[in-house]
This record gives C-alpha cells, sequence and structure tokens, in this order.
C-alpha cells in the first residue's frame, strides 16, 4: 500500500471542520488540465465509435465550450445532460466546466416527465441530448425556462482561433455539479456536489486503488450516475488513465473489450460479476489485465468471491460504499485485507468519517448496530433549494445514511440494512442482508431480495423474493439452508419466485418497494 497524501484539518461551507488532502488541485478542470499537459499523447477516452488522446479531448472540449459560449453559457448556469455512455458525454462534461458552469446529467432511462421536472427544479439554462434516447427528452411546452437545446451530432468538434473560456474565478466549496438522488420516496432531490468534494473523492479512489496512468479503466455502469461519474470517468482522467466506454452492459461485449484494451479497473454491481460468471465460454478470455474489480450497491456472494479467485487470479474484488450524498466513496476495503472481512464495506475513505449512532442521538459502542453517519470534504454541501431536507439529513457536517450498520476494533464496517427495510417481527429486528446472504449461497440462488410482508399478528414476518438461476427451486431445501445458518425468527416463512432479474435502480441496489408491489 501506498503512503496516505499528507492531510489536515480545514473548515468548509462555513461551518464543517474536515479533514482534507494537503496537495490537491482546487478546481475539477485544473486537475484535467495538468493531465493534460503531462499525458497529451496518451490514450484519454475510448467508446464504440472512436478513440482520443488527452489533446485531442481538450480539444474537442474547446469546440463544444466555445459553441456552448456563443449560446450565452456562462457560470454558475445550470446545464441538463441526457446522454448514455458516449464520447460526448465527457466532451459536454468538461465543456460545460471549461465555463465554470454547472452539469446536470439524468439517467437516459429517465422518462420525460422525470427529466422535466429536473430541468426545471434546478433552473437549467439548455440542454445537451442524444436524440436516440427520445423517450427520455421533455416536449417544449413542459420546460418553457430552458432556452436552448444542443443536439450531441452538432456538437463543434474544434473551437475558433482565439477562443477565451473566461471562466470566472471559483472556490473549491462552489457548487460543481447537481445529481439527483433515485427517488425511492417522493420527487428526487438535487446533491449538490462541490469541486472540494469531486477532487477529494478522486483522490481516495485514486489512493486506495493504487490507480495511475499506466492503468485502463471499463465504465459499463451509467455515467450519469455518481459511480460511473466519480468512480470511473473522473478518476480515470484525474490520473492519466484510458477509459472505455461501454453504452449498455453485455456479457460477450465486456470481456471482448476487456481482452482487447486490457482492462486492469472496473466498478460494476455484483449483479453483473455473476452474469459474467455463468458464461460457458469465460475460459476462453484472456483477463489477465484484471488487477481492480471494485463493486458496490449491495453484498458480494461468497460463490462469486470465490469463483472469480479462481478463475481470475489475480484480480483484487474491492467492496466501495457510498451515496450521491457522498460524491461516492466514504469506506473502501483495503487492497490488503484479510477474506475475513470480506462480509463488510472497509473502513473509512482518508479523509472520511463516520460514526455509528443510536436512535438517542449517541454514538454506539463498538460492534453495536446503529445509523450509519458520514462526515469529509466528499460530503455535498446539501440539497438545491430543499432547505428542509438539508436540515434533517446533515447534523454538524454530518450525513445521515440511513443505511443501519456496525464497526469493529479495526476500523472495519458492516452495513445489514436501509432502516425503513428492516423486518420486525414481533419486536424482534431482521437485517434482509444477512438473510440474503445466506440464500445466495445455494447453487441454484441468482439472486435475492428480503422483504417485508404485513401480519396481524407480528406486524411483519420475513418474506423472500428469488431469482433462479434454471427452473423451479425447492422452498425447503432453501428454509433447511436458512435454519442452519440464521435464527429461526429470520428463517423466510413465504417465498416469491421472480422469472426475471431483480429490479436496481443505477447503482445496482434492488428496488425493494417494487418488489413489495408486485409480490406482496
Amino acid at each position: 500500500m501506498t503512503l496516505t497524501p499528507t492531510t489536515r484539518k480545514e473548515v468548509h461551507f462555513k461551518d464543517r471542520a474536515v479533514t482534507c488532502f494537503e496537495d490537491r488541485a482546487k478546481q475539477v478542470m485544473e486537475q484535467i488540465d495538468g493531465i493534460i499537459t503531462r499525458f497529451a499523447d496518451r490514450t484519454a477516452v475510448v467508446d464504440e465509435r472512436e478513440r482520443l488522446s488527452y489533446k485531442q479531448l481538450s480539444d474537442r472540449v474547446d469546440g463544444c465550450a466555445a459553441q456552448l459560449q456563443k449560446l450565452g453559457l456562462s457560470g454558475e448556469s445550470r446545464v441538463g445532460l441526457i446522454l448514455s455512455n458516449r464520447l460526448e458525454f465527457v466532451v459536454s462534461l468538461l465543456a460545460i466546466w471549461r465555463l465554470g458552469a454547472v452539469p446536470v446529467p439524468m439517467n437516459v432511462r429517465e422518462a420525460a416527465p422525470e427529466t422535466a421536472f429536473i430541468l426545471n427544479d434546478c433552473g437549467a439554462a439548455g440542454l445537451i441530448y442524444d436524440p436516440a434516447h427520445d423517450a427520455a427528452i421533455p416536449a417544449k411546452d413542459d420546460v418553457p425556462d430552458l432556452k436552448w437545446r444542443l443536439d450531441i451530432d452538432s456538437i463543434e468538434r474544434s473551437a475558433p482561433d482565439g477562443f477565451d473560456p473566461a471562466a470566472p474565478a471559483m472556490d473549491e466549496d462552489d457548487l460543481a455539479c447537481i445529481l439527483y438522488t433515485s427517488g425511492t420516496t417522493g420527487k428526487p432531490k438535487g446533491a449538490m456536489l462541490t469541486h472540494l468534494g469531486i477532487i477529494h473523492s478522486m483522490l481516495h479512489f485514486a489512493h486506495h486503488l493504487e490507480l495511475d496512468e499506466q492503468d485502463a479503466a471499463l465504465l459499463v455502469v451509467p455515467a450519469t450516475h455518481v459511480t460511473g461519474l466519480i468512480a470511473l470517468v473522473m478518476t480515470s482522467l484525474g490520473v492519466g488513465s484510458k477509459l472505455v466506454m461501454q453504452e449498455a452492459f453485455n456479457t460477450r461485449a465486456v470481456l471482448d473489450v476487456t481482452q482487447s484494451e486490457r482492462i486492469s479497473y472496473s466498478v460494476m454491481v455484483p449483479a453483473m460479476y455473476n452474469l459474467i460468471l455463468l458464461r460457458e465460454d469465460l475460459t476462453q478470455f484472456d483477463l489477465s489485465s484484471l488487477r481492480i474489480g471494485a463493486y458496490g450497491g449491495a453484498p458480494m456472494p461468497v460463490p462469486t468471491i470465490e469463483k472469480l479467485a479462481e478463475l481470475v487470479p489475480d484480480l483484487t474484488l474491492v467492496n466501495a460504499y457510498g451515496a450521491t450524498e457522498t460524491t461516492s466513496p466514504s469506506t473502501i476495503m483495503p487492497l490488503d485485507a484479510d477474506r475475513s472481512a470480506f462480509d463488510t464495506i472497509g473502513k473509512p475513505v482518508a479523509c472520511g468519517e463516520t460514526l455509528i449512532m443510536g436512535d438517542d442521538m449517541r454514538e454506539c459502542p463498538t460492534g453495536t448496530v446503529g445509523e450509519i453517519w458520514i462526515r469529509g470534504p466528499m460530503v455535498v454541501a446539501g440539497y438545491w433549494n430543499r432547505p428542509d431536507a438539508t436540515a434533517s439529513e446533515f447534523v454538524g457536517g454530518f450525513w445521515r445514511s440511513g443505511d443501519m450498520g456496525a464497526m469493529d476494533e479495526q476500523g472495519y464496517v458492516r452495513i445489514f440494512d436501509r432502516i425503513k427495510d428492516v423486518v420486525n417481527r414481533g419486536g424482534y429486528k431482521v437485517f434482509s442482508s444477512e438473510v440474503e446472504s445466506v440464500l445466495m449461497t445455494h447453487p441454484d440462488v441468482a439472486e435475492a431480495a428480503i422483504i417485508a410482508k404485513p401480519c396481524a399478528v407480528l406486524g411483519e414476518r420475513v418474506h423472500a423474493v428469488i431469482c433462479p438461476k434454471s427452473g423451479q427451486l425447492d422452498e425447503t431445501a432453501l428454509n433447511a439452508l436458512c435454519a442452519a445458518n440464521l435464527s429461526d425468527y429470520k428463517v423466510p416463512e413465504s417465498y416469491s419466485i421472480s422469472e426475471t432479474p431483480l429490479p436496481r435502480n443505477a447503482n445496482g441496489k434492488v428496488l425493494k418497494r417494487t418488489l413489495k408491489e408486485t409480490f406482496l
């Protein structure tokens, strides 16, 4: 493990005393421009259509920035992005930052009413979009304050002579990007990412995963989500490595590009790793370049870990836990962690602080379950136009995650459940992840999720939704497996079989509200 960079306490956002890296860029484009200067001729971005060096990428960014400047874009204005994992996403993102403005990425799978809400809520000045995703593009009447729209096929490829971005002076605490949360309850909230937070998250990934310009990163999760945007797009460009983008997840395409581009690093959800392992021709691909396989959004099943270790012995699996509100990572599994720690989400990042807090608003003793609170320079400033939500979810500079977890004496954090997803069976608390992990050890189970089934007597009972690898499952065998590994009150009392993969959000988390609506 490399030495931890020097840190110091600093005050940011007026009243937050947080630990920061001393040696850092102050704005995102300061970091990127330094990389462009150092690695001008190295490959920067590869998508399914073309590849650009860092110098070529810079030229394309200037072309787009000059075009946006002519459209009237200036500092602090917001710009919506409805773009998939294409090179134009990176170009547009950096061009907006070049002018000191604020990108607002949106998933192309959103429906038009959802993107209209986001554009109206953030007061976007313009929209850059891919016409191939017309279902996500709102009608003009639904976003009346939008001043302009730019089709990616119309983006200029170079800037005119004498182009001057004239970006305003910015402070590192200033707003850099707005990412809207998935909105599992009510309307989505716009998390305000800052330059300070993005820079620190880039540095956290680079430091803890030992990434540099020799790496090649594969992006198959959405670039519009915090994991894709920060862990892959920005971290790759921030160290000068090669970013390889794929628009959609396809196991054959992932294996082909891993082999041809010598991919060394990626971040995927556990379900993606599972699907790759189901391929019968997996051993025919050269995966020897793989070094870091990060994952998050759900626990990695033990059989998956063991199978990957067997097939790709040089691959280190790394659990990383975070959220939009933490600009991605708040804990990362150390590269030299013992296998006994694989049921944890690792340790707090270098500049992060994690507390386990009880309902009485006091810190829990070591090993005791409570709510995970997170503080650090990477925690967002708050929510756009939502002072009520900011006040309730941020306390003393800490963000209240809503996740239940515990920390052991070595500093490893275990996560058990969302507070709202804990099953309360007659006063006994059942953490769904614990039961799901046991169910996933059954050789015929592809995916498993635990939800609370209403009960007039006990309040709630444990219900399992299973996606089998093939055919039907023997509930008696599943119950015997759970009974051998869990307390009796944790054993599922009823089952539903899903013939399709379990529904997930962009971060790979199972949408349990959807499961309840479908199966209960």
